[in-house]
């Protein structure tokens, strides 16, 4: 029975990773019925909003998603679709590998870290208002519940993926009772997992740390703004955004996509890599338990980058968006 899967290409680049990923996800023989929804700016038009009902209905009924960047204005306009989904369907775990890849030219060749950030709470959760006309006010909420699930979900992810670290991210020096919650937590938590080695480091130094050693370090446990932060960080490791996927996970739903913005710059030229939505099209594969399939796209991925013939621009390449599919396509 094919699975049932909800395909939001996105804005700008977009439609042109996303449908690189379909292709390769169709090459693996894994059958997919796709129910291909548009959201982004261009829907306000027609539907009064960047994120119609229809779209949220198709996720609800499916329970997975596939989706491309969408633009995110800065400073004015709708707030971001990324995070009403997730706050919609409460996708509270958002799980970004930074791995690096032989081929790729970075100052780095043995990261393998896995960023556990939690998604829905923090000053993510856009509880903000202007006092007066001079000042504003964003506050940061941070409950137990929220703590509890992303950390265990951490530690759970260990387990079951063979992980031997969990390191807790924080700046409980400072906000002793937000980020002190958290991490009080995190501590608790990770007692049920005597196998798993748990230590814990203050945000700005964790930064520095992963610059110097990240070798040091395997899952990372964060609240929702350093869990962003440090992920981008760890992405410029291992050679840039367009390399990392993300999987945001809930207990009744799950979107897929990769983690940088859509590009509008470069849209329609064919040049953006779109290594980073075929890997979370790979996680999208191991979470419908296509676990050959989503092995079997990262080697074809490896393969291609450690050969270094057909490399996007930002890999050193000279190949478009579709060769480097269709090189991965060859491999599978």
């Amino acid at each position: 029975m094919a699975h049932k899967v909800t395909l939001i290409p996105g804005d700008g680049s977009g439609p042109e990773v996303v449908a690189a990923a379909k292709r390769v996800v169709e090459a693996t023989g894994v059958a997919i019925e796709w129910d291909e929804m548009e959201a982004g700016a261009a829907m306000i038009e027609k539907y009064g909003t960047p994120l119609p009902d229809h779209v949220i209905d198709s996720i609800r009924k499916n329970g997975v998603a596939l989706k491309g960047p969408i633009t995110t204005p800065v400073g004015k306009g709708f707030r971001s679709v990324n995070v009403a989904l997730r706050k919609t369907f409460d996708l509270y775990a958002n799980v970004r590998p930074a791995k690096t890849y032989p081929g790729v030219i970075t100052r780095y060749d043995h990261i393998d870290l896995v960023i556990v950030r939690e998604n829905t709470e923090d000053l993510y959760a856009g509880i903000e208002h202007m006092v007066g006309e001079d000042a504003a006010e964003s506050i940061k909420l941070i409950t137990r519940k929220g703590c509890e699930r992303i950390c265990r979900y951490a530690f759970e992810y260990a387990v079951r993926e063979g992980r031997k670290k969990v390191t807790a991210v924080h700046k409980a020096n400072i906000m002793k009772c937000t980020d002190g919650l958290f991490l009080d937590v995190a501590r608790e938590i990770a007692k049920e997992y005597p196998q798993i080695e748990f230590t814990d480091s203050i945000v700005d130094a964790m930064c520095m740390r992963l610059v110097m050693h990240p070798e040091e370090y395997d899952v990372l446990v964060c609240p929702n703004l350093y869990g962003d932060i440090v992920s981008d960080l760890c992405a410029g490791l291992v050679g840039g955004l367009g390399l990392t996927p993300s999987a945001n996970i809930g207990k009744d739903g799950a979107i897929f996509e990769p983690i940088h913005g859509s590009a509008p710059d470069i849209a329609g030229q064919h040049k953006i890599n779109p290594t980073a939505c075929i890997l979370s099209a790979s996680l999208m594969l191991a979470h419908l338990g296509e676990a050959k399939a989503a092995a079997a796209i990262e080697k074809a991925v490896t393969d291609v980058i450690s050969e270094g013939k057909t490399l996007t621009q930002d890999m050193g390449g000279t190949a478009s968006t579709e060769e480097f599919a269709d090189a991965v396509i060859a491999k599978l």
